[in-house]
Order: C-alpha cells, then sequence, then structure tokens
C-alpha cells in the first residue's frame, strides 16, 4: 500500500470543508437549486438517446428533482449500482423504483448490467464535491466514478452536478483523475469546459 501523497491529503481535507458546507444549505436552498439543476439539464438533453446519471443524495443539486425528471427525455437512462463487494460500479436501466442499496444510496430495481454498459451513454451525468474550471472533479474518495469513466464511450459528454460556490479555479489533481467536459451549476447552468491543463 502506498503512503497518501499530498495532493490526497489537500484532498481530503477540501472534501471535508465541501461536506460540511453542504450540510450547511437550508431546505429552501436545495429546492431552488434542485429545480434549476434539473432546467438545465432537461434543456440540454433533449436529443440524448442513453444516459448515464445518478441519484442525488439529500445534500446534492438535484436531490428529489433528479433521476425522475429525466423520464420527460424519453431517454434509456442508466442509473448506477455500487456493488456488495469490488470497486466498479455497474448500472441498471431505470424503471422510476428506487430501492435502498450500498451505502445508503438510492438504486434502481431491475437487471444488473456490467461496468461497460457506461459505453453505450452519449451523455454521463456525475456526482462531485467540486469541479474546477479545468475539469478537475473532487468526488468523494472511493474512486467509483474516476474507475467507471474509463467505459465511458470516446466522445462522450461527462458533466458534474454542483453547487455555485463548488465550481472553483482549481483542485488538485491526480494522475487517475478523469476530467469533466461540463459542469451544471443552480445559477450558471450548464457551461462547457477545456479539459486538460
Amino acid at each position: 500500500m502506498t503512503p497518501p501523497s499530498d495532493g490526497d491529503a489537500a484532498k481530503a481535507v477540501l472534501r471535508e470543508r465541501f461536506l460540511a458546507a453542504r450540510q450547511e444549505h437550508s431546505p429552501a436552498v436545495r429546492a431552488a437549486a434542485a429545480a434549476a439543476v434539473a432546467a438545465a439539464l432537461l434543456a440540454r438533453l433533449a436529443q440524448v438517446r442513453v444516459l448515464a446519471a445518478f441519484v442525488p443524495d439529500d445534500t446534492e443539486p438535484g436531490a428529489g428533482r433528479l433521476p425522475a425528471a429525466f423520464s420527460q427525455l424519453g431517454a434509456r437512462v442508466l442509473l448506477p449500482v455500487v456493488p456488495d463487494s469490488g470497486a466498479e460500479l455497474r448500472w441498471a436501466v431505470d424503471t422510476g423504483r428506487l430501492t435502498p442499496g450500498r451505502f445508503g444510496l438510492s438504486e434502481p430495481v431491475g437487471p444488473r448490467l456490467g461496468p461497460t454498459a457506461l459505453g453505450t451513454a452519449d451523455v454521463v451525468v456525475v456526482p462531485a464535491l467540486a469541479v474546477d474550471h479545468h475539469g478537475i472533479r473532487l468526488g468523494r474518495g472511493g474512486g467509483y466514478y474516476d474507475r467507471a469513466l474509463v467505459h465511458a464511450r470516446p466522445g462522450a459528454v461527462v458533466v458534474a452536478l454542483v453547487f455555485d460556490d463548488e465550481f472553483v479555479d482549481r483542485l488538485p489533481a491526480l494522475e487517475h483523475d478523469r476530467p469533466v467536459t461540463a459542469v451544471v451549476t443552480p445559477a450558471g447552468g450548464w457551461q462547457e469546459l477545456p479539459t486538460g491543463r
């Protein structure tokens, strides 16, 4: 096992800061953010045939609105399933029914697809605690999405959802980090990002 790097330590501190700030959001702020994020996504995803997304927890942008809002798209929507063992996300088609899964996360019911199912998606919507202006995404530290994005097809749009104050100038980047190509914030809506440093 390798010791944590300076980048790992910096990310851990930032995670704590952003998670604490999210806990301070009032129900009204969360509801307004969810409505704005859902509207921005629906406007940009109107022509998407296959969408991979996630079910936001109560503190994340989109909570209470997503993934139900995606039913308006007429697209095939894939949602993640965290396996009981292992560290690679599985996927399942959203049928509108969710059940409690690992780590208390909601997941779709129905047949499980393998990790490579992500490669069928035109757009992948991912969670984040923060995103910088270069597309570097700060996740919760489990590495599930960095591993999952290896299976995204070339040219797929990868968009992260964050609150306005979580879209920042620069985040520490590690070699395994997979950049996003767009970000959605409640006030800023959909914003394309340059990838690469």
